[in-house]
């Protein structure tokens, strides 16, 4: 159901021929990376945390890990990740599958600095067997983003 919410979403967006589904599993960043052949940094992952209660996504690179200090500093509250078995819950996607597309209403989504590293990214889209091969530019277009945070450690490349 998941990715149906997605695929629905990303065609009244004009974004249904960028849907990837795959055979092999995209549950992790890794898999998902060896599934489409493309480099891990190149998967956008997509964090929920809460804020004061409230669900909210951060779409980061695959690699990427969060910096505890400029997530404080940002939200004013300590980086909580929601629980594993309650994400499908609050988002509307089970964990494997989450992304920005056919999520809930009313949950505000980010795009980390750290995804301006590539050209093309690959999201979820709504299950642990799918992606969607994106620009940054269109990926701006089509998550439904507030705007672009750093919360992120640097990258040593």
């Amino acid at each position: 159901m998941s990715l149906e919410k997605a695929k629905k979403y990303l065609e009244e967006k004009g974004y249904a021929d960028h849907i990837i589904e795959l055979e092999e599993s995209s549950a992790t960043v890794q898999l998902a990376a060896e599934a489409l052949g493309v480099e891990p940094g190149m998967i956008a992952k997509t964090m929920s945390f809460l804020v004061d209660g409230e669900p909210i996504l951060i779409l980061t690179e695959g690699t990427a890990k969060v910096d505890n200090r400029k997530y404080k500093d940002l939200f004013h509250v300590k980086a909580k990740m929601i629980p594993f078995g309650e994400v499908e819950e609050y988002i509307g996607h089970a964990p494997g599958g989450v992304c920005p597309f056919g999520i809930k209403e009313g949950i505000t989504v980010y795009l980390d600095e750290s995804l301006k590293r590539f050209e093309t990214v690959y999201p979820a889209a709504g299950n642990d067997h799918s992606a969607v091969r994106l620009t940054i530019a269109e990926l701006e277009d089509v998550a439904g983003a507030c705007g672009w945070i750093d919360v992120c450690k640097e990258i040593l490349l």
